[in-house]
Order: structure tokens, then sequence, then C-alpha cells
């Protein structure tokens, strides 16, 4: 059972372990009234990566809630909206070893839908701002987001989203985006292993090229994997917008292919 907060309501209490200790979990739903995109998948991560930290939570009291907050906000919101849920261990106990017999809290709470990047192509640079992935945490959305907070910060107007790397150079991912690239020898994304998250977006789209018999590799993505002459596309995924091209990687003009659009549309993936 959880212990239910709701964002116009208060917050969470001030001992929740996910305001001391970053312990705890996070999903961004885009909806279209009482409908979510890809709800199912998030809701199935966030049971999953809550399990691996030890957070029990069903799938069906968060599809409950979910349906309390589409029938809460859904008329307050013209065109679209992105719901939030956070799910922490709970409140209580002082020090970081937490008691097994936590109830834990979801807040949630409600937002308009961000303004659409430019469907012919955005502007990307690097970030100088490096990305650790503890293997234990690989993909979890989790609320310990400081890397991304510390790299937003690059973002200004005209840059919409910069690019981590690890330590050995790869790149990872955008503060809030996964990578897809597409090359000669097919599409390449980085392996789940190395990401900080594994979108729901990404998840759904290889399923798809996979299914239509297209090549996707799962491996290191290197700086002339993206800049190089072998290029041909690169998109950055994400629920709430779906996959939008670059058209400049760190003032370089990328090529821009236009046909993932004809599979991607986030508002045909609505439950």
């Amino acid at each position: 059972m959880l212990n239910l907060f709701w964002a116009d309501e208060g917050g969470l209490p001030a001992n929740d372990r996910g305001l001391a200790y970053g312990d705890g979990l996070f999903e961004t739903v885009r909806m279209q009234g009482q409908q979510g995109v890809l709800l199912s998948r998030h809701l199935m991560r966030l049971v999953r990566d809550a399990a691996r930290l030890g957070i029990e939570v069903s799938r069906e009291e968060l599809r409950g809630v979910c349906v309390q907050a589409a029938q809460r906000w859904a008329d307050s919101f013209e065109n679209g909206w992105v719901l939030k849920l956070t799910l922490t261990r709970g409140a209580g106990g002082r020090g970081y070893r937490p008691d097994d017999k936590m109830r834990p809290n979801l807040l949630v709470s409600a937002g308009p839908l961000p303004p659409a990047p430019d469907a012919e192509g955005v502007v990307a640079d690097f970030s100088s701002v490096s990305l650790s992935v503890n293997p234990m945490f690989a993909g979890i959305k989790s609320l310990n987001r400081l890397e991304q907070v510390m790299a937003a910060r690059q973002l200004h107007d005209g840059l919409f989203e910069v690019i981590m790397s690890n330590r050995d150079g790869y790149l990872i991912e955008g503060t809030r985006t996964n990578l897809l690239l597409k090359t000669r020898e097919g599409w390449v994304t980085p392996p789940v292993s190395a990401l900080a998250v594994a979108g729901v977006m990404r998840e759904w789209l290889l399923e798809r090229l996979r299914e239509r018999g297209e090549s996707v590799l799962e491996r290191p993505l290197t700086i002339a994997d993206a800049t190089g002459p072998d290029c041909q596309g690169l998109f950055l995924l994400n629920s709430v917008f779906g996959l939008v091209p670059v058209r400049c990687f760190a003032d370089q003009d990328l090529p821009v292919d236009s046909g993932l659009a004809t599979i991607v549309h986030p508002l045909d993936l609505l439950e």
C-alpha cells in the first residue's frame, strides 16, 4: 500500500527519504485528456525499477492513481499535459539505513506540456559534465540526477540539448533524452548497461525497428560515429516529445532523415 500525496494539496513530509537521500524514482508521462503516452510501459518500468531498489509497489495501484489524476487534472489543460509520479521509499528513520517496514510515498503532480521542438531538427552540443553510471543502477530513473542538473545549466535559447559522455569518452545520453544514430551499418544506440535512464520511448522504438527487419546495434557510441561521414542522422528520444532529429551538433551540420516520423508520433501511442 502507498501513502498518496497530491502536489496541489501539499508536499511530502520533511523526513521523506526521497528528499533526504534521493531514495526513490520518478516517471513523467505525456497526457492527452485522460490518456497517457506509453502509460503501461511507464508503470511497468516504475514497478520493475522500484523492485531493484527494494521498494514494493503494484502496477494495479499505480494505474488506479493515474486514473484519479486524469480525472482530477485533464480538464485543466487544453493542449496536453504532463503527469509526474514521484515514488520514494517512505518517511522516517535517521541515517542511510532504511526501515524494512516503511510504506512507500507517492507524490502526484501535473504540469503543462512543454513547447514542441522544431520538427525540422534541433541544435545540440557536447556537455562539459561527464556522466557516471553505477552498474547497479544502470537505466533506473532515480531521483539522483545531479549530473543532469549541472549539465542542463549549459542549455540556453537555441540549444535544445547537451550530450553527456562517460569517462571513456563514449556518448551516453542527453540530459533528458536517449540517443539513436542512423549509420551505414544500421541503427546504433548505447546499450542499457551504459545508460543512466533507459527511456520507454527508446524501448518502444527499438522494438518497432527490429519488427521491421532493420538492423539495430546496441554498442558504445563514439564522437566519430556522430560527427563522421557514416552518420546519416542523429535523433533524440523522449516520451514527452517523441523523436526529434538533430540538425546541428557541436557546430557541425548533420543530415536530417524524416523517415522515422512515419512510425513515431507520441499521440499515436496513447493508452
